[in-house]
């Protein structure tokens, strides 16, 4: 039997605010445990929750982003369970009523393997404001957990899609765009380590070609796209291999252990009723008026679809190279800043989607903002490529010198493009009669070489091509070695 599986997600991103969803406690991460509890966060009797309009705003942004409807009005609910970390014994959220309603994005799928890369819709069913729990903390005393109420209240935006998706690439592929999106329109840092971006995946299988979803299984808190990849793969192997040998499968949340790369059953799945949602008797509906969307979206930095295709137009680029240098703000800016400053867009690209990223890929420089963290920084990349277009440097030379750029060397030395190609000797040489000596006594010293050429041996040409190169130790223009050759042997 042929499977499919559905997939659907509910990320959890943490927003961009100076004070939680309902009380002015900060929400700086790392701090000692419980000095951000205050009198709302661990529920003393008689306090009242007060409305962030900074986490309203970034709601509304994001749903002017994904091109969401957006009501009039939404309304606050309890969600009622009993949890350790969770003092009020209900989180504050949203049901009936989100503040966001339906949307989609596009994604890009990958190519793998013998697929194609395609490019698919994802719709959004909701996204909705809540408020954080606080952590249980396990080990820090030894037999005893303890509880920390720091995140408790932590203004949460938890966009909801549609089960679309097919596969774990798709599911990843998603993910990547929501959190490149959040970070995008700055409602979210993004930092999936510190728990800031969290994805609860929702699994099940079915026959190829069957209308009804499967018993779906819920893996949870997956912060990374790696995990979130193995989750999938492995939860998938599970339940069809549990089907196919008879069993069932049963509505569960379950964690991923990424030590052992399984997935296992953590509690039964809870529906929306054994939560008992009711309206929130200590918060009025929440409405969001044509002139709050109007303000919010005058705030609102040009899209990511709209640049790359601002990109291809203005600058000539491909799909492609538009789609990476958008991948982030930070890149886009980047990119802009060099095309400008050497006055050639695609000569620019391609040398940041080439040059500039193998290098730090060799390099193994990881970090959140690669291009923004490395030592190439946009003004010396300028510096760069116009040695490399006014003749300066050849395409070797200047490969040369963006490695010592990125050493550390470079960045101790505080040396610039200039001073590096003087200390280097990197003068390419284009002076037409200088070539044209050095490429003369190359033919004279290989007439070997010049009679396999003329007898048709085109491999020849490459050789005494080297030669000059050689004899130039490598500064000769090529163009100009190659032209000056030819117009010789044909001679």
């Amino acid at each position: 039997m042929e499977w499919e599986v559905v997939i659907g997600l509910e990320t959890h991103t943490q927003l961009r605010t100076k004070s939680k969803q309902f009380s002015g406690a900060s929400i700086t991460y790392g701090a000692e445990p419980n000095t951000q509890a205050d009198e709302v966060s661990i529920a003393l009797p008689g306090v009242l929750p007060v409305l962030n309009k900074q986490a309203v705003e970034c709601a509304i942004k994001f749903g002017l982003a994904i091109n969401a409807d957006i009501p009039l009005r939404s309304v606050f609910s309890r969600k009622n369970y009993i949890y350790p970390d969770l003092p009020k014994g209900y989180q504050i959220s949203q049901f009936e009523l989100p503040v966001v309603g339906k949307g989609a994005v596009t994604i890009q799928v990958p190519a793998n393997g013998k697929n194609a890369a395609y490019e698919k819709v994802i719709n959004i069913t909701r996204a909705h404001l809540e408020e954080d729990a606080g952590k249980s903390v396990h080990g820090a005393v030894e037999g005893m957990s303890g509880i920390d109420l720091n995140r408790a209240g932590t203004p949460l935006l938890e966009i909801v899609t549609e089960p679309d998706m097919r596969s774990a690439a798709e599911a990843v592929a998603y993910a990547k765009k929501l959190h490149e999106l959040v970070q995008w329109i700055d409602i979210c840092d993004g930092n999936m380590q510190e728990g800031s971006f969290r994805c609860d995946v929702n699994v099940s299988v079915r026959p190829k070609g069957q209308e009804k979803f499967g018993t779906r299984r819920e893996i949870k808190n997956l912060n990374s796209f790696k995990f979130m990849t193995q989750a999938i793969e492995y939860e998938t192997c599970w339940q069809i291999e549990t089907l196919e040998d008879g069993g069932t499968i049963q509505q569960a949340t379950v964690l991923f252990n990424p030590d052992t790369g399984e997935t296992k059953a953590m509690r039964s799945k809870e529906e929306a009723n054994d939560y008992r949602y009711f309206p929130d008797p200590d918060l009025l509906p929440l409405e969001v008026t044509a002139a709050d969307k109007a303000r919010v979206q005058a705030t609102m930095p040009e899209l990511p679809e709209a640049m790359k295709a601002r990109f291809e137009q203005e600058y000539g680029l491909t799909a492609y190279d538009a789609n990476g240098l958008t991948a982030s703000r930070t890149m886009a800016r980047y990119f802009e800043e060099v095309a400008e400053g050497c006055g050639d867009a695609k000569l620019a690209a391609n040398w940041i989607m080439g040059e500039v990223s193998a290098l730090l890929n060799r390099m193994g420089f990881v970090s959140e903002n690669p291009i923004a963290d490395s030592p190439i920084d946009a003004p010396t990349l300028v510096q760069l490529l116009k040695r490399h277009k006014d003749g300066t440097l050849s395409a070797k030379m200047a490969k040369e010198v963006l490695a010592e750029i990125a050493s550390q060397d470079f960045k101790s030395l505080g040396e610039t493009v200039d001073e590096i190609i003087t200390r280097r000797g990197f003068v390419q040489i284009s002076d037409s009669g200088a070539i044209e000596a050095m490429i003369d006594e190359v033919l004279k010293a290989n007439p070997a070489m010049v009679e396999e050429f003329k007898a048709g041996k085109e491999k020849a040409f490459n050789a005494l091509v080297g030669q000059a190169m050689k004899a130039s130790k490598g500064k000769a223009n090529p163009a100009q070695v190659n032209e000056i050759l030819k117009k010789k042997l044909s001679s």
